[in-house]
């Protein structure tokens, strides 16, 4: 009773938080009518004073209200848009080291512009990290011209890129780019050996789209970089050609946990049909001198029976590429390690290349707990501000939207099989185009 009646005076976290931004909403809107009078020099002149103040030492909370002021103004000059008070609450969260959650539709690549704009006053850098090259190209694009406005560099990281175009980009004021562009950038850069050829610089703020995506969803994802390794090719095909033998007694399936093992009687069965092949003649499997033979034996189970063409892989003019899992785009270049890719080729029939051993790797997860400062925004983060504020030491900050939501969000559907559910959704999607609604 006492909580409830706490909250019915004071409101829950969230909305203490919110109204915290209040007397700097407030502010700003105050010298809106200034900014307004200014002509473009004057509002290159502005930013460029803040920036003097930075480099003297000034801390940029104390000139948020100005910062946010001048950022609306170049948007409304350069985008024809306007920041609502409910943006300058999402850059403001932005800010201050926290994850923004804000609605589908509420403007969050213009709510960016805001606090990258006060983060790279001190020309350290800033990254905003989006999910895919299509997305950073437009959004560096789209939103530079705002930076344009302020004077501010604007770069921006896509697959192709050499170095010198790359380190170029970092060098901006402000870097759009993916997420596995980051990384790899990273990756690399520690496999040089003189610091000019770095691409990067230090990991100063780093602001992530889809923040439930990349930092959860693909937390321990890890990001490799490998070179060749001395392998016998031949045992690919050996391996692969004893699999179509195997009955469903030889292994245990557990798709759910994606793992696949060979049982006792497997064991026994992959020998039997090895030693007609004469891949071996005496002991075991699991005797040291076979146990390469068991690797490959075991990688080219999981490639017939938990790897399926067109959904974890596709062949591309003789190649197999993999697949993402996340964006369902295929990753060119990108290979699975531990010899599995060899193991998926020798399925395929298409030719095998070398195996590779792995020189660099870093996860997601690792990777962006690097950074100084680090944000994030997306249309769903409560459900996992848990696991935001362990792993990251994130908070979470619902934002209102600028408008009462008209939409009406039903509880979740359950099914008892896959089928029944893919069934269900065609009907509703049957349903959606018959009276025209569009569906995503």
């Amino acid at each position: 009773m006492l909580g409830s009646l706490a909250k019915s005076l004071f409101g829950n976290s969230n909305d203490r938080a919110v109204k915290r931004f209040m007397p700097q909403i407030d502010a700003i809107n105050a010298l809106e009518a200034t900014y307004e009078g200014l002509d473009d020099t004057g509002l290159k002149t502005k930013a460029d004073e803040l920036r003097t103040r930075v480099d003297g030492g000034a801390d940029k909370d104390n000139m948020l209200a100005e910062a946010f002021a001048l950022v609306r103004e170049a948007a409304k000059r350069a985008l024809g848009q306007r920041h609502f008070d409910v943006q300058l609450m999402g850059g403001m969260a932005l800010h201050s080291g926290q994850i923004a959650e804000m609605k589908t539709g509420e403007g969050k690549t213009l709510v960016a512009t805001l606090a990258s704009f006060l983060n790279a006053l001190d020309g350290k850098g800033v990254h905003v990290v989006t999910v895919n090259d299509y997305l950073a190209s437009r959004d560096a694009a789209w939103m530079g011209k705002v930076y344009e406005k302020l004077g501010l560099s604007v770069g921006c990281i896509v697959a192709g890129m050499d170095d010198d175009a790359r380190r170029a980009a970092y060098h901006a004021d402000i870097t759009y780019g993916t997420n596995n562009e980051f990384g790899f950038d990273y990756l690399r850069d520690n496999l040089k050996f003189r610091l000019e050829d770095m691409v990067q610089r230090d990991h100063h703020f780093a602001i992530v789209d889809e923040v439930d995506s990349i930092l959860i969803d693909e937390a321990r994802t890890p990001l490799i970089i490998s070179g060749p390794a001395e392998t016998n090719i031949a045992l690919y095909a050996v391996a692969d050609a004893i699999i179509p033998d195997l009955v469903e007694k030889d292994y245990d399936l557990d798709e759910k946990g994606n793992s696949v093992s060979l049982t006792e009687d497997g064991i026994e069965h992959a020998e039997e049909l090895l030693r007609a092949a004469g891949a071996f003649e005496e002991g075991t499997l699991y005797d040291i001198n076979n146990v390469g033979l068991l690797h490959h034996v075991n990688q080219a189970l999981r490639a017939h029976k938990l790897f399926q063409l067109d959904t974890h892989y596709m062949l591309k003019a003789g190649l197999v590429v993999i697949i993402d899992e996340f964006t369902g785009r295929a990753m060119d270049g990108r290979r699975f390690s531990d010899g599995l890719h060899q193991a998926i080729e020798a399925k395929e029939k298409v030719e095998i290349q070398a195996e590779n051993q792995t020189l660099a790797s870093v996860t997601f997860q690792n990777y962006f707990r690097m950074y100084e400062k680090l944000a994030g925004m997306t249309g769903t983060a409560l459900t996992e501000a848990g696991e935001f504020s362990e792993i990251y030491n994130l908070d979470v900050t619902a934002i209102p939207t600028n408008r009462d939501v008209q939409r009406i969000d039903h509880d979740d559907e359950v099914y008892r099989t896959g089928e029944e559910r893919d069934a269900a959704v065609i009907d509703l999607i049957t349903d959606c185009q018959t009276r025209g609604q569009p569906v995503l």
